[in-house]
């Protein structure tokens, strides 16, 4: 008999020993006496009460169990049962709690209790705990299903085992940062099984602290969302497409306003300007000036519908020529800082101009102030726009409903980008969105 088996025979416990067919390997004196004789036995559906092999096959590595036990003679009673996988045994360790539920029931309902709340988190998500530094030190049978690795593989790793590489070191960073202070962290995680599929995980990790406030150990609660992030990413896919419709056909629209109707008008301008110095009379000096306001509001709506600048120079001098006919046009005054040199990918231009263009309409129409400042910053890592005013702020959960707003949040969206709005009333707003820079 080896050390590790006789360790467990000086307990106090019954001890079992079974091989994955369900064979008694083994089984202690205090386990024998518990059951009854050996001879008696066949598996384990003659030792526990609505428990078979199949049940011994599904159980969690290192897992307790609240079982009845059925003796030879007299009458069932409940056991804890603690059930080890052990290569290509199962060790199992029995312990009579009977006496202990009928002189403790303070103790024994709140374990078994504990035992249900294990039993349910197992069956219903993927469950790891790491310790302080992110080793893995158990995994559920969901976890091992999904990330098809065995549970053998797993422990001692850490969570880089599964990294997909979709995820920036700046996202673990502030994911480390959360719960290494003891603060429970939430989001959404792709990982790459062992076969090398990809798949994603909405996650809890929940920090275990010491007396000292620091964590000792962490519990991950995950669920798979693969299909759900699936159809996310068909909606963004089908709105982006949408999106670069839309701004095609306004890319069309207005070069035929500028190129086509807006010179037709000219020409028209041009001869009622000519028949006025052969022939000058009122009716014609009205003609030619109605004309010219026609002009202006095709040049301006050419203008709105895509800005021929946006194209041919770049974002900085669109906005910059944007946020001047805007102080022209309703008085609102901007200060522009910007550090962005290159030029960006097109459809992230368009989405930083568009979502410009829709907060400056907002400030016009709500914020009631004479000055924005606006802020488009060029990082090693991303790119950061900002639109601020000091004006009359409003209720955000309110403005989330707005179109405004949910058409920000797809032009972000759509090209790669994160949109936030910062308002409360009397406060002031600030909008900001970040794209990721692409190599």
């Amino acid at each position: 008999m080896s050390r590790s088996t006789t360790s467990f025979t000086s307990k106090q416990e019954g001890l079992f020993l079974f091989d994955k067919q369900g064979a008694i390997l083994f089984a202690n004196e205090k386990a024998q006496n518990m059951t009854g004789s050996l001879a008696s036995i066949t598996g384990v559906e003659d030792i526990f009460l609505d428990f078979n092999w199949k049940d011994m096959e599904s159980c969690e590595k290192d897992v307790l169990l609240d079982k009845y036990i059925s003796p030879l003679e007299g009458d069932a009673f409940p056991v804890l049962v603690v059930v080890y996988e052990k290569h290509d045994m199962y060790l199992v360790t029995i312990t009579n709690i009977q006496e202990r539920a009928k002189l403790a029931p303070d103790f024994y309902e709140p374990l078994k209790e504990l035992l249900d709340i294990k039993y349910a988190l197992d069956e219903s998500s993927i469950v790891a705990v790491t310790d302080q530094r992110g080793r893995i030190q158990y995994v559920n049978r969901k976890f091992c299903e999904i990330s098809k690795y065995e549970a053998e593989e797993l422990i001692g790793e850490d969570h880089r085992i599964l990294n997909s590489g979709y995820h920036s070191r700046t996202f673990f960073k502030h994911l480390w940062k959360t719960i290494g202070t003891g603060r429970v962290w939430r989001g959404e995680i792709c990982n790459k099984a062992k076969d090398g599929d990809f798949y994603w995980v909405e996650t809890t990790i929940v920090p275990f602290l010491k007396e000292n406030g620091k964590p000792y150990q962490y519990l991950a609660i995950r669920n798979e969302v693969t299909a759900k992030k699936r159809v996310e990413q068909e909606l963004k896919e089908m709105t982006t497409r949408i999106l670069n419709v839309q701004e095609e056909e306004k890319r069309r629209l207005s070069r035929e306003l500028h190129d086509g109707i807006g010179q037709d008008l000219y020409s028209l301008l041009i001869g009622l300007q000519r028949l006025q110095q052969e022939r000058e009379t009122p009716l014609l000096g009205e003609m030619e000036e109605g004309v010219s306001e026609i002009i202006q509001k095709v040049r301006d709506m050419s203008w709105e519908l895509r800005p021929s600048t946006l194209d041919e120079l770049g974002l900085i001098p669109a906005i910059r020529s944007f946020l001047n006919r805007y102080r022209e046009a309703y008085g609102i005054h901007s200060t522009l800082e910007s550090t962005l040199r290159t030029r960006l990918d097109t459809e992230v231009e368009t989405a930083i101009y568009r979502i410009i263009q829709e907060s400056m309409t907002n400030v016009r129409k709500y914020a009631d102030v004479d000055h924005v400042d606006v802020e488009v910053e060029e990082n090693l890592d991303y790119i950061f726009v900002a639109v601020r005013d000091e004006g009359a702020g409003f209720d955000k959960q309110k403005a989330e409903k707005g179109v405004g707003t949910f058409s920000m949040q797809e032009r972000a969206r759509s090209a790669g980008g994160e949109l936030t709005i910062y308002s409360k009333p009397e406060e002031g707003t600030m909008v900001t969105v970040t794209f990721p820079k692409t190599p």
